[in-house]
């Protein structure tokens, strides 16, 4: 049974730097449907660069791959899988852990799914060594009323 979203996009390309803004931006853009805040639309943006960033430096190392996209919005809520093909992830826990690193020597502060964690609401990783890693994020976008914002606009003047 297919599950009924308002909206949904895809997205894929090659695992270069260069495409980590172009993933990011896309994504905020497919986010702005919700009407976030400024500091939502930030918290989206931030866990989906670590996410894609997570994907080239350590999927596929120095090799190149597709990373892959899938974005829904439903219920006032993005749901974002970002997913390689690359090496995997041989201990999720310990991966997840703050501060590790398994590239020091590229100046990697450990911290992907510490930032991603902390700005999304729920973060699945899923990953099979030699298969690849699927990281499942999503985020409830609060419902502003205009009334509320009126009243904010007029109590700040």
């Amino acid at each position: 049974m297919k599950e009924n979203y308002e909206n949904e996009m895809k997205l894929e390309f090659i695992s270069k730097s260069a495409n980590e803004a172009f993933a990011r931006i896309t994504i905020a853009a497919f986010a702005s449907q919700l009407d976030p805040t400024i500091e939502e639309l930030a918290d989206i943006k931030t866990a989906v660069s670590e996410a894609v960033t997570n994907c080239i430096i350590h999927g596929y190392e120095d090799k190149t791959g597709i990373v892959k996209i899938n974005a829904k919005l439903k219920d006032n809520e993005i749901i974002i899988e970002i997913s390689d093909q690359g090496k995997g992830i041989e201990n999720v826990q310990i991966a997840k852990e703050p501060l590790y690193t398994t590239k020091p020597n590229l100046e990697r502060s450990g911290m992907g799914f510490t930032i991603m964690e902390s700005f999304m609401d729920n973060v699945h990783i899923e990953s099979i060594l030699g298969l690849g890693t699927k990281i499942v994020m999503t985020k409830k976008i609060k419902i502003r009323s205009e009334d509320s914002e009126e009243i904010e606009i007029l109590t700040k003047e």
